[in-house]
């Protein structure tokens, strides 16, 4: 699994005119699966994302991780995380899990977060969203279970 972190002040996605979630301060975070990802990987991700101290303390230092600061979560599903584009000009997203397999570790990501006493947001997974985003800082992190979990491999694409 793969997750872009954009830390906000604030953060809204839309659909159709109508604004499908909105938070605070907290993390945005475009959330990417690939076929072979398993509950294990979205555990493991959704606690580093929880985890993460990229939040100020009182001395300012980046010292603080969402749950220590109260913040939020936006979650929006984003398949072009696994774009390859090695070849042309117009990328692949063969790397992207399909919905019988993405959805369910999507709101696996959700449910876990909403049980750890996150706000949690969301957009609508397949659905054409837009996004808006106050970047605090900015602090932009990117996070891929084949590279940071413990006993992975990193996958050659």
């Amino acid at each position: 699994m793969r997750a872009v972190l954009q830390r906000v002040k604030s953060a809204s996605v839309s659909i159709e005119g109508r604004t499908a979630g909105a938070i605070g301060p907290g993390f945005l975070v475009l959330l990417g699966v690939a076929p072979e990802d398993t509950q294990e990987e979205c555990d493991f991700l959704l606690d580093k994302v929880l985890g993460l101290r990229v939040f100020e303390d009182e001395a300012g230092k980046m010292n603080r991780s969402l749950c220590d600061c109260g913040g939020s979560l936006l979650v929006v599903s984003q398949f072009t995380l696994y774009a390859d584009c090695r070849k042309g000009r117009r990328p692949s997203f063969t790397g992207a899990a399909r919905p019988e397999t993405a959805v369910p570790l999507y709101e696996r990501f959700l449910a876990g977060a909403r049980q750890a006493g996150v706000p949690t947001e969301c957009g609508e997974f397949g659905a054409d969203m837009l996004v808006s985003l106050e970047n605090d800082g900015p602090v932009t992190i990117l996070l891929d279970t084949d590279e940071i979990m413990p006993g992975k491999r990193a996958r050659r694409d």
